[in-house]
Protein backbone atom coordinates (compact mmCIF):
# COMPACT_ATOMS: atom_id res chain seq x y z
CA UNK A 1 0.00 0.00 0.00
CA UNK A 2 1.93 3.01 -1.31
CA UNK A 3 1.24 6.68 -0.51
CA UNK A 4 -1.44 7.99 -2.84
CA UNK A 5 -0.37 11.64 -2.75
CA UNK A 6 3.37 11.15 -2.79
CA UNK A 7 4.24 14.59 -4.24
CA UNK A 8 2.21 16.55 -1.69
CA UNK A 9 3.36 14.39 1.18
CA UNK A 10 7.01 14.46 0.12
CA UNK A 11 6.95 18.25 0.08
CA UNK A 12 5.21 18.27 3.43
CA UNK A 13 7.66 15.91 5.10
CA UNK A 14 10.72 17.84 3.87
CA UNK A 15 10.12 21.07 5.81
CA UNK A 16 12.81 22.30 8.20
CA UNK A 17 10.47 22.27 11.20
CA UNK A 18 10.53 18.50 11.38
CA UNK A 19 12.91 16.31 13.33
CA UNK A 20 14.98 13.68 11.50
CA UNK A 21 11.91 11.51 10.86
CA UNK A 22 9.48 13.98 9.32
CA UNK A 23 6.45 11.74 9.10
CA UNK A 24 3.40 12.89 11.09
CA UNK A 25 2.38 11.57 14.46
CA UNK A 26 -1.07 9.97 14.58
CA UNK A 27 -3.55 10.18 17.47
CA UNK A 28 -6.74 8.14 17.19
CA UNK A 29 -9.45 8.93 19.76
CA UNK A 30 -12.68 6.93 19.94
CA UNK A 31 -15.82 7.42 22.02
CA UNK A 32 -18.06 4.52 23.01
CA UNK A 33 -21.81 4.51 22.19
CA UNK A 34 -21.96 8.23 21.35
CA UNK A 35 -24.71 9.44 19.02
CA UNK A 36 -24.20 11.10 15.64
CA UNK A 37 -25.36 14.54 16.74
CA UNK A 38 -24.32 14.68 20.40
CA UNK A 39 -21.27 16.94 20.07
CA UNK A 40 -21.52 20.64 19.33
CA UNK A 41 -19.85 20.66 15.90
CA UNK A 42 -22.37 18.04 14.69
CA UNK A 43 -25.41 19.94 15.95
CA UNK A 44 -25.46 18.73 19.53
CA UNK A 45 -26.40 20.57 22.68
CA UNK A 46 -23.64 18.95 24.74
CA UNK A 47 -20.77 21.34 25.46
CA UNK A 48 -17.68 20.00 23.69
CA UNK A 49 -15.36 22.98 23.07
CA UNK A 50 -12.21 20.89 22.72
CA UNK A 51 -13.66 18.45 20.19
CA UNK A 52 -15.22 21.44 18.42
CA UNK A 53 -11.78 23.08 18.25
CA UNK A 54 -10.51 20.07 16.30
CA UNK A 55 -13.39 20.58 13.87
CA UNK A 56 -12.67 24.31 13.61
CA UNK A 57 -9.09 23.55 12.64
CA UNK A 58 -9.80 20.42 10.66
CA UNK A 59 -12.30 18.58 8.49
CA UNK A 60 -15.63 16.99 9.40
CA UNK A 61 -17.01 14.00 7.50
CA UNK A 62 -20.80 14.02 7.24
CA UNK A 63 -21.15 10.50 5.81
CA UNK A 64 -18.64 8.43 7.73
CA UNK A 65 -19.56 4.98 9.03
CA UNK A 66 -18.68 2.47 11.69
CA UNK A 67 -19.96 -1.12 11.82
CA UNK A 68 -22.79 -0.58 14.34
CA UNK A 69 -21.33 -2.33 17.41
CA UNK A 70 -18.38 -2.18 19.75
CA UNK A 71 -16.15 -5.20 19.02
CA UNK A 72 -16.72 -5.32 15.24
CA UNK A 73 -15.92 -1.61 14.88
CA UNK A 74 -12.75 -1.94 16.93
CA UNK A 75 -11.69 -4.88 14.77
CA UNK A 76 -12.29 -2.98 11.53
CA UNK A 77 -10.69 0.18 12.88
CA UNK A 78 -7.50 -1.63 13.84
CA UNK A 79 -7.18 -3.89 10.79
CA UNK A 80 -8.72 -2.04 7.84
CA UNK A 81 -10.85 -5.14 7.14
CA UNK A 82 -14.55 -5.72 7.49
CA UNK A 83 -15.14 -7.21 10.95
CA UNK A 84 -15.78 -10.80 9.87
CA UNK A 85 -12.65 -10.73 7.70
CA UNK A 86 -10.60 -9.84 10.78
CA UNK A 87 -12.24 -12.66 12.73
CA UNK A 88 -14.49 -10.53 14.97
CA UNK A 89 -17.88 -10.49 13.27
CA UNK A 90 -19.79 -10.33 16.52
CA UNK A 91 -18.76 -9.99 20.18
CA UNK A 92 -15.94 -11.72 22.08
CA UNK A 93 -17.82 -14.11 24.35
CA UNK A 94 -18.13 -17.21 22.18
CA UNK A 95 -16.41 -18.80 19.19
CA UNK A 96 -18.43 -19.79 16.10
CA UNK A 97 -15.47 -20.24 13.79
CA UNK A 98 -14.11 -18.15 10.93
CA UNK A 99 -15.67 -14.72 10.93
CA UNK A 100 -17.01 -15.14 14.47
CA UNK A 101 -13.98 -15.65 16.69
CA UNK A 102 -13.60 -13.75 19.98
CA UNK A 103 -10.25 -12.35 18.82
CA UNK A 104 -8.42 -10.98 15.79
CA UNK A 105 -7.21 -13.72 13.47
CA UNK A 106 -3.67 -14.13 12.16
CA UNK A 107 -4.55 -13.18 8.60
CA UNK A 108 -4.84 -9.51 9.44
CA UNK A 109 -2.46 -6.83 10.69
CA UNK A 110 -3.25 -3.95 13.00
CA UNK A 111 -2.33 -0.32 12.48
CA UNK A 112 0.09 -0.71 15.38
CA UNK A 113 1.81 -3.74 13.87
CA UNK A 114 2.43 -2.02 10.55
CA UNK A 115 3.43 1.34 12.01
CA UNK A 116 5.76 -0.29 14.54
CA UNK A 117 7.44 -2.13 11.67
CA UNK A 118 7.71 1.21 9.85
CA UNK A 119 9.52 2.86 12.76
CA UNK A 120 6.69 4.37 14.79
CA UNK A 121 6.40 4.28 18.58
CA UNK A 122 3.01 2.63 19.28
CA UNK A 123 0.89 3.34 22.37
CA UNK A 124 -2.64 2.66 23.56
CA UNK A 125 -4.76 3.58 26.58
CA UNK A 126 -8.32 2.44 27.29
CA UNK A 127 -10.67 -0.28 26.09
CA UNK A 128 -9.34 -2.97 23.72
CA UNK A 129 -12.27 -5.45 23.44
CA UNK A 130 -11.03 -7.51 20.49
CA UNK A 131 -9.37 -10.38 22.32
CA UNK A 132 -8.99 -10.77 26.08
CA UNK A 133 -7.02 -14.01 26.34
CA UNK A 134 -3.22 -13.88 26.54
CA UNK A 135 -1.80 -13.83 23.04
CA UNK A 136 -4.66 -11.60 21.85
CA UNK A 137 -3.79 -8.44 23.80
CA UNK A 138 -2.68 -5.05 22.44
CA UNK A 139 0.91 -5.90 23.34
CA UNK A 140 0.56 -9.02 21.16
CA UNK A 141 -0.79 -6.97 18.25
CA UNK A 142 1.82 -4.25 17.83
CA UNK A 143 1.42 -1.89 20.78
CA UNK A 144 4.67 -1.32 22.65
CA UNK A 145 2.93 0.54 25.47
CA UNK A 146 -0.55 -0.17 26.83
CA UNK A 147 -2.62 0.77 29.85
CA UNK A 148 -6.21 -0.29 30.09
CA UNK A 149 -8.70 -3.14 30.03
CA UNK A 150 -8.73 -5.98 27.51
CA UNK A 151 -12.49 -6.64 27.59
CA UNK A 152 -15.62 -4.58 28.31
CA UNK A 153 -15.35 -1.85 30.94
CA UNK A 154 -18.95 -1.15 32.09
CA UNK A 155 -17.86 0.96 35.04
CA UNK A 156 -16.21 4.33 35.57
CA UNK A 157 -15.47 4.16 39.31
CA UNK A 158 -14.68 0.44 39.78
CA UNK A 159 -12.69 -2.38 38.22
CA UNK A 160 -15.27 -5.09 37.63
CA UNK A 161 -14.81 -8.87 37.95
CA UNK A 162 -13.32 -10.27 34.76
CA UNK A 163 -12.11 -6.82 33.70
CA UNK A 164 -8.73 -6.25 35.37
CA UNK A 165 -6.41 -3.41 34.43
CA UNK A 166 -3.13 -4.12 32.67
CA UNK A 167 0.01 -2.07 32.12
CA UNK A 168 1.66 -3.55 29.06
CA UNK A 169 1.30 -7.30 29.72
CA UNK A 170 1.29 -7.06 33.51
CA UNK A 171 -1.85 -7.13 35.66
CA UNK A 172 -1.71 -4.01 37.83
CA UNK A 173 -5.23 -3.63 39.25
CA UNK A 174 -7.39 -6.70 39.91
CA UNK A 175 -11.16 -6.32 40.34
CA UNK A 176 -11.93 -3.92 43.18
CA UNK A 177 -14.55 -1.39 44.25
CA UNK A 178 -11.81 1.11 45.12
CA UNK A 179 -9.10 1.05 42.44
CA UNK A 180 -5.98 3.12 43.09
CA UNK A 181 -5.27 6.03 40.79
CA UNK A 182 -1.57 5.32 40.52
CA UNK A 183 -0.55 8.42 38.56
CA UNK A 184 -2.68 10.73 40.72
CA UNK A 185 -3.22 9.05 44.11
CA UNK A 186 -5.01 12.11 45.44
CA UNK A 187 -7.75 11.76 42.81
CA UNK A 188 -10.67 9.35 42.59
CA UNK A 189 -10.40 6.64 39.94
CA UNK A 190 -12.56 7.62 36.98
CA UNK A 191 -11.81 5.76 33.77
CA UNK A 192 -12.07 8.75 31.43
CA UNK A 193 -9.55 10.64 33.54
CA UNK A 194 -7.26 7.64 34.07
CA UNK A 195 -7.12 6.63 30.41
CA UNK A 196 -6.23 10.24 29.60
CA UNK A 197 -3.58 10.34 32.35
CA UNK A 198 -1.82 7.43 30.69
CA UNK A 199 -2.30 8.85 27.20
CA UNK A 200 -0.62 12.05 28.35
CA UNK A 201 2.14 10.07 30.06
CA UNK A 202 2.82 8.14 26.87
CA UNK A 203 2.88 11.37 24.85
CA UNK A 204 5.34 13.02 27.21
CA UNK A 205 7.59 9.98 27.17
CA UNK A 206 7.60 10.20 23.36
CA UNK A 207 9.12 13.67 23.45
CA UNK A 208 12.56 12.24 24.17
CA UNK A 209 12.28 9.85 21.24
CA UNK A 210 13.05 10.83 17.65
CA UNK A 211 10.45 8.41 16.32
CA UNK A 212 7.00 9.58 15.23
CA UNK A 213 4.28 8.05 17.36
CA UNK A 214 0.88 6.45 17.07
CA UNK A 215 -1.44 6.82 20.07
CA UNK A 216 -4.84 5.10 20.27
CA UNK A 217 -7.04 6.36 23.13
CA UNK A 218 -10.23 4.31 23.43
CA UNK A 219 -12.61 5.78 26.00
CA UNK A 220 -15.52 3.82 27.46
CA UNK A 221 -17.51 7.06 27.57
CA UNK A 222 -20.46 7.56 27.23
CA UNK A 223 -21.33 3.83 27.30
CA UNK A 224 -23.64 2.81 30.15
CA UNK A 225 -23.75 2.85 33.15
CA UNK A 226 -24.55 6.51 33.69
CA UNK A 227 -21.67 7.61 35.91
CA UNK A 228 -20.03 11.03 35.98
CA UNK A 229 -18.29 13.34 38.46
CA UNK A 230 -20.79 15.47 40.33
CA UNK A 231 -19.34 18.78 39.13
CA UNK A 232 -20.04 17.78 35.52
CA UNK A 233 -23.58 16.65 36.34
CA UNK A 234 -24.26 19.94 38.13
CA UNK A 235 -23.34 21.92 35.01
CA UNK A 236 -25.99 20.01 33.02
CA UNK A 237 -28.79 20.54 35.55
CA UNK A 238 -32.06 21.68 34.00
CA UNK A 239 -30.81 21.39 30.42
CA UNK A 240 -33.24 18.64 29.43
CA UNK A 241 -36.43 19.68 31.22
CA UNK A 242 -38.19 20.30 27.88
CA UNK A 243 -37.61 16.69 26.82
CA UNK A 244 -36.52 14.71 23.79
CA UNK A 245 -39.09 16.02 21.30
CA UNK A 246 -37.90 19.61 21.67
CA UNK A 247 -34.27 18.48 21.65
CA UNK A 248 -34.67 16.55 18.39
CA UNK A 249 -36.27 19.52 16.67
CA UNK A 250 -33.59 21.92 17.90
CA UNK A 251 -30.80 19.59 16.85
CA UNK A 252 -32.25 19.08 13.38
CA UNK A 253 -32.35 22.83 12.84
CA UNK A 254 -28.73 23.23 13.90
CA UNK A 255 -27.59 20.27 11.79
CA UNK A 256 -29.18 21.92 8.77
CA UNK A 257 -27.56 25.26 9.55
CA UNK A 258 -24.17 23.57 9.79
CA UNK A 259 -24.68 22.00 6.35
CA UNK A 260 -24.38 18.44 7.64
CA UNK A 261 -27.70 17.37 6.06
CA UNK A 262 -29.90 18.84 3.35
CA UNK A 263 -32.14 21.75 4.26
CA UNK A 264 -35.25 19.72 3.42
CA UNK A 265 -34.34 16.88 5.80
CA UNK A 266 -37.19 15.75 8.04
CA UNK A 267 -36.91 13.89 11.33
CA UNK A 268 -37.31 10.13 11.16
CA UNK A 269 -40.30 8.82 13.16
CA UNK A 270 -39.20 8.29 16.73
CA UNK A 271 -41.56 5.53 17.85
CA UNK A 272 -41.18 6.92 21.39
CA UNK A 273 -43.76 8.40 23.78
CA UNK A 274 -44.27 12.13 23.50
CA UNK A 275 -42.60 13.99 26.34
CA UNK A 276 -45.81 15.88 27.10
CA UNK A 277 -47.61 12.59 27.79
CA UNK A 278 -45.31 11.73 30.71
CA UNK A 279 -45.98 12.69 34.30
CA UNK A 280 -43.91 15.53 35.73
CA UNK A 281 -42.21 13.07 38.07
CA UNK A 282 -41.18 10.81 35.17
CA UNK A 283 -39.99 13.79 33.17
CA UNK A 284 -37.73 14.84 36.03
CA UNK A 285 -36.26 11.38 36.41
CA UNK A 286 -35.61 10.94 32.71
CA UNK A 287 -34.16 14.43 32.33
CA UNK A 288 -31.73 13.59 35.14
CA UNK A 289 -30.54 10.53 33.26
CA UNK A 290 -29.79 12.61 30.18
CA UNK A 291 -27.92 15.11 32.36
CA UNK A 292 -25.55 12.36 33.51
CA UNK A 293 -25.05 11.16 29.95
CA UNK A 294 -24.18 14.68 28.81
CA UNK A 295 -21.86 15.03 31.79
CA UNK A 296 -19.99 11.90 30.70
CA UNK A 297 -19.35 13.40 27.25
CA UNK A 298 -18.40 16.78 28.65
CA UNK A 299 -15.87 15.11 30.96
CA UNK A 300 -14.48 13.21 27.98
CA UNK A 301 -14.18 16.49 26.07
CA UNK A 302 -12.24 18.03 28.96
CA UNK A 303 -9.83 15.12 28.80
CA UNK A 304 -9.45 15.36 25.03
CA UNK A 305 -8.50 18.96 25.72
CA UNK A 306 -5.66 17.67 27.92
CA UNK A 307 -4.37 15.52 25.04
CA UNK A 308 -4.54 18.49 22.66
CA UNK A 309 -2.73 20.73 25.15
CA UNK A 310 0.01 18.15 25.66
CA UNK A 311 0.59 18.07 21.91
CA UNK A 312 0.55 21.87 21.76
CA UNK A 313 2.99 22.25 24.65
CA UNK A 314 5.45 19.87 22.99
CA UNK A 315 5.20 21.64 19.64
CA UNK A 316 3.73 18.53 18.00
CA UNK A 317 0.12 19.60 17.43
CA UNK A 318 0.46 20.86 13.88
CA UNK A 319 2.45 17.80 12.77
CA UNK A 320 -0.02 15.34 14.32
CA UNK A 321 -2.96 13.80 12.48
CA UNK A 322 -5.78 13.52 15.03
CA UNK A 323 -8.92 11.47 14.39
CA UNK A 324 -12.03 11.56 16.57
CA UNK A 325 -15.01 9.22 16.07
CA UNK A 326 -17.47 6.87 17.83
CA UNK A 327 -17.66 3.09 17.63
CA UNK A 328 -21.41 2.99 16.91
CA UNK A 329 -24.56 5.03 17.27
CA UNK A 330 -26.12 5.78 20.63
CA UNK A 331 -27.44 2.85 22.60
CA UNK A 332 -31.10 1.95 23.21
CA UNK A 333 -30.30 -0.88 25.62
CA UNK A 334 -32.33 -1.00 28.80
CA UNK A 335 -35.73 -0.43 27.23
CA UNK A 336 -37.56 2.77 26.41
CA UNK A 337 -36.37 4.64 29.50
CA UNK A 338 -33.21 2.73 30.48
CA UNK A 339 -32.04 0.15 32.96
CA UNK A 340 -33.68 0.37 36.41
CA UNK A 341 -35.14 3.78 35.68
CA UNK A 342 -37.87 3.45 38.30
CA UNK A 343 -35.60 1.85 40.89
CA UNK A 344 -32.47 4.00 40.57
CA UNK A 345 -33.74 7.56 40.79
CA UNK A 346 -32.41 11.05 41.37
CA UNK A 347 -33.55 10.89 44.99
CA UNK A 348 -31.39 7.83 45.79
CA UNK A 349 -28.59 8.70 43.37
CA UNK A 350 -25.97 8.48 46.12
CA UNK A 351 -26.81 4.78 46.47
CA UNK A 352 -26.22 3.91 42.80
CA UNK A 353 -23.76 6.61 41.74
CA UNK A 354 -21.06 3.98 41.24
CA UNK A 355 -23.10 0.76 41.24
CA UNK A 356 -21.84 0.08 37.69
CA UNK A 357 -22.82 -2.51 35.07
CA UNK A 358 -26.52 -2.47 34.18
CA UNK A 359 -27.45 -0.11 37.00
CA UNK A 360 -28.52 2.62 34.58
CA UNK A 361 -28.73 3.73 30.97
CA UNK A 362 -30.60 6.37 28.97
CA UNK A 363 -32.82 4.02 27.03
CA UNK A 364 -34.37 4.21 23.61
CA UNK A 365 -36.09 7.60 23.76
CA UNK A 366 -33.00 9.62 24.59
CA UNK A 367 -30.88 7.46 22.27
CA UNK A 368 -33.21 8.43 19.47
CA UNK A 369 -32.45 12.08 20.28
CA UNK A 370 -28.70 11.41 20.29
CA UNK A 371 -28.93 9.89 16.81
CA UNK A 372 -30.98 12.78 15.38
CA UNK A 373 -32.08 12.86 12.62
CA UNK A 374 -31.58 9.18 11.83
CA UNK A 375 -33.41 5.92 12.46
CA UNK A 376 -32.40 3.17 14.87
CA UNK A 377 -29.50 2.73 17.27
CA UNK A 378 -26.37 0.77 18.11
CA UNK A 379 -26.59 -2.87 16.87
CA UNK A 380 -28.64 -1.91 13.79
CA UNK A 381 -27.24 -0.83 10.43
CA UNK A 382 -29.74 1.86 9.56
CA UNK A 383 -28.04 5.26 9.68
CA UNK A 384 -28.70 5.78 13.40
CA UNK A 385 -26.61 2.72 14.21
CA UNK A 386 -23.67 3.23 11.86
CA UNK A 387 -23.30 6.96 11.16
CA UNK A 388 -20.53 8.52 13.23
CA UNK A 389 -18.89 11.90 13.42
CA UNK A 390 -15.37 11.79 12.06
CA UNK A 391 -13.11 14.76 12.64
CA UNK A 392 -9.65 14.84 11.07
CA UNK A 393 -7.26 17.53 12.31
CA UNK A 394 -3.85 18.00 10.73
CA UNK A 395 -2.99 21.66 10.05
CA UNK A 396 0.07 20.86 7.95
CA UNK A 397 -2.04 19.13 5.31
CA UNK A 398 -5.73 19.92 5.91
CA UNK A 399 -6.17 23.51 4.79
CA UNK A 400 -9.98 23.65 4.72
CA UNK A 401 -10.19 24.46 8.43
CA UNK A 402 -13.74 24.18 9.72
CA UNK A 403 -14.87 22.55 6.51
CA UNK A 404 -17.16 19.64 5.70
CA UNK A 405 -16.87 16.78 3.26
CA UNK A 406 -19.78 14.69 2.05
CA UNK A 407 -17.51 11.97 0.69
CA UNK A 408 -18.63 8.64 2.19
CA UNK A 409 -16.06 6.81 4.29
CA UNK A 410 -15.82 3.87 6.67
CA UNK A 411 -13.64 2.80 9.59
CA UNK A 412 -11.86 0.41 7.20
CA UNK A 413 -10.29 3.58 5.74
CA UNK A 414 -8.42 4.57 8.89
CA UNK A 415 -5.65 1.97 8.50
CA UNK A 416 -5.18 2.86 4.84
CA UNK A 417 -4.90 6.54 5.77
CA UNK A 418 -2.40 5.90 8.56
CA UNK A 419 -0.20 3.84 6.25
CA UNK A 420 -0.47 6.47 3.52
CA UNK A 421 0.75 9.34 5.69
CA UNK A 422 3.38 7.14 7.37
CA UNK A 423 4.82 6.00 4.02
CA UNK A 424 4.32 2.42 5.17
CA UNK A 425 3.61 -0.64 3.05
CA UNK A 426 0.69 -2.97 3.71
CA UNK A 427 2.26 -6.43 3.96
CA UNK A 428 1.33 -9.46 1.92
CA UNK A 429 2.70 -11.61 4.74
CA UNK A 430 3.28 -10.94 8.43
CA UNK A 431 4.81 -13.25 11.02
CA UNK A 432 4.70 -16.04 8.49
CA UNK A 433 0.98 -15.64 7.78
CA UNK A 434 -0.68 -14.57 4.53
CA UNK A 435 -2.46 -11.26 5.12
CA UNK A 436 -5.86 -10.56 3.62
CA UNK A 437 -6.00 -7.60 1.25
CA UNK A 438 -7.58 -4.59 2.97
CA UNK A 439 -10.57 -2.97 1.21
CA UNK A 440 -10.20 0.48 2.81
CA UNK A 441 -9.10 3.62 0.98
CA UNK A 442 -6.89 6.45 2.14
CA UNK A 443 -8.70 9.61 3.20
CA UNK A 444 -5.75 11.80 2.18
CA UNK A 445 -7.28 12.70 -1.21
CA UNK A 446 -10.33 13.98 0.68
CA UNK A 447 -8.10 15.91 3.10
CA UNK A 448 -6.64 17.69 0.08
CA UNK A 449 -9.94 18.15 -1.75
CA UNK A 450 -13.02 17.94 0.49
CA UNK A 451 -15.31 18.56 -2.49
CA UNK A 452 -14.28 15.39 -4.29
CA UNK A 453 -16.78 12.53 -4.56
CA UNK A 454 -15.68 8.99 -5.24
CA UNK A 455 -18.14 6.17 -5.81
CA UNK A 456 -17.94 3.71 -2.92
CA UNK A 457 -19.52 0.34 -2.30
CA UNK A 458 -19.68 -0.47 1.42
CA UNK A 459 -21.09 -3.45 3.33
CA UNK A 460 -22.48 -4.21 6.79
CA UNK A 461 -23.78 -7.15 8.81
CA UNK A 462 -24.46 -7.56 12.50
CA UNK A 463 -26.95 -10.02 14.00
CA UNK A 464 -28.60 -10.38 10.56
CA UNK A 465 -29.04 -6.61 10.31
CA UNK A 466 -27.45 -6.02 6.93
CA UNK A 467 -26.80 -3.29 4.41
CA UNK A 468 -24.97 -2.40 1.24
CA UNK A 469 -24.34 1.13 -0.01
CA UNK A 470 -23.56 1.60 -3.71
CA UNK A 471 -22.94 5.24 -4.45
CA UNK A 472 -25.96 7.02 -2.98
CA UNK A 473 -28.18 3.92 -2.98
CA UNK A 474 -28.50 2.00 0.26
CA UNK A 475 -30.20 -1.36 0.67
CA UNK A 476 -30.79 -2.27 4.31
CA UNK A 477 -32.71 -4.84 6.30
CA UNK A 478 -33.62 -5.68 9.87
CA UNK A 479 -33.53 -9.37 8.96
CA UNK A 480 -31.28 -10.66 6.20
CA UNK A 481 -32.77 -14.14 6.62
CA UNK A 482 -35.91 -12.90 4.82
CA UNK A 483 -35.40 -11.53 1.27
CA UNK A 484 -38.67 -9.61 1.37
CA UNK A 485 -37.49 -7.44 4.29
CA UNK A 486 -34.90 -5.41 2.41
CA UNK A 487 -35.54 -1.66 2.11
CA UNK A 488 -34.08 0.67 -0.54
CA UNK A 489 -33.21 4.34 -0.03
CA UNK A 490 -31.68 7.09 -2.12
CA UNK A 491 -29.38 8.79 0.37
CA UNK A 492 -28.79 11.72 -1.95
CA UNK A 493 -32.43 12.63 -1.37
CA UNK A 494 -32.87 11.66 2.29
CA UNK A 495 -30.63 9.94 4.82
CA UNK A 496 -33.39 9.41 7.38
CA UNK A 497 -34.52 6.23 5.57
CA UNK A 498 -38.22 6.96 5.61
CA UNK A 499 -39.12 6.65 1.91
CA UNK A 500 -38.62 3.02 0.88
CA UNK A 501 -38.14 2.86 -2.92
CA UNK A 502 -37.88 -0.91 -3.19
CA UNK A 503 -41.06 -1.38 -5.20
CA UNK A 504 -39.90 1.16 -7.79
CA UNK A 505 -36.45 -0.38 -8.37
CA UNK A 506 -36.83 -4.14 -8.15
CA UNK A 507 -33.96 -4.90 -10.52
CA UNK A 508 -31.62 -2.70 -8.48
CA UNK A 509 -32.76 -4.45 -5.31
CA UNK A 510 -32.04 -7.89 -6.76
CA UNK A 511 -28.64 -6.76 -8.01
CA UNK A 512 -27.67 -5.27 -4.65
CA UNK A 513 -28.85 -8.33 -2.71
CA UNK A 514 -26.74 -10.51 -5.01
CA UNK A 515 -23.71 -8.30 -4.48
CA UNK A 516 -24.20 -8.24 -0.71
CA UNK A 517 -24.52 -12.04 -0.68
CA UNK A 518 -21.36 -12.45 -2.72
CA UNK A 519 -19.50 -10.22 -0.26
CA UNK A 520 -21.01 -12.02 2.75
CA UNK A 521 -19.84 -15.40 1.48
CA UNK A 522 -16.24 -14.31 0.87
CA UNK A 523 -16.03 -12.22 4.05
CA UNK A 524 -17.00 -15.11 6.38
CA UNK A 525 -20.39 -13.62 7.25
CA UNK A 526 -22.07 -16.73 5.88
CA UNK A 527 -22.97 -19.35 6.92
CA UNK A 528 -24.89 -17.71 9.75
CA UNK A 529 -23.66 -18.28 13.33
CA UNK A 530 -26.88 -20.11 14.20
CA UNK A 531 -25.92 -22.71 11.61
CA UNK A 532 -22.46 -23.23 13.10
CA UNK A 533 -21.45 -25.29 16.11
CA UNK A 534 -20.47 -23.25 19.13
CA UNK A 535 -16.86 -24.08 20.00
CA UNK A 536 -16.55 -22.49 23.39
CA UNK A 537 -18.12 -19.95 25.65
CA UNK A 538 -16.21 -17.19 27.39
CA UNK A 539 -17.54 -15.00 30.17
CA UNK A 540 -20.74 -13.29 29.27
CA UNK A 541 -21.21 -9.56 29.21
Amino acid sequence: MKPINIVALTILFSGPAFAEDRRPNIVLIMADDMGFSDIGCYGGEIQTPNIDSLAEGGLRFTQFYNTGRCCPTRASLMTGLYPHESGVGHMVYSDRGDGYHPYLNKNCVTIAEVLKSAGYRTMMAGKWHIGHQQGQWPTDRGFEHFYGIHIHVDSYFKVLPGCPVYHNDQLVIPPTVDPPNTLHPEQEWYTTDVFTDWSVKFLKESQSNDKPFFLYTAFNSPHWPLEAPQENIDRCQGRYDEGWDVLRAEKLQKIKELGIVRNDTQLSPSGCPEWSELTLEDQQELAFRREIYAAQIERMDENIGRIIQTLRDSGELDRTLIFFLSDNGCCAEGGMFGYKWQENTEENFADWRNESARSSSMGEAWSNASNTPFRMHKRWVHEGGIATPLIAHWPQLIKSAGGLTHQPGHVIDILATCLDVADADYPEEFNGQVIKQAPGKSLVPTFLDPERREHRTLFWEHEAHAAIREGDWKLVTLNAHSPENWELYDLSEERTETNDLRSEHLERVDSMIARWTEWAEQANVLPWPKDRPKKKKNQKK
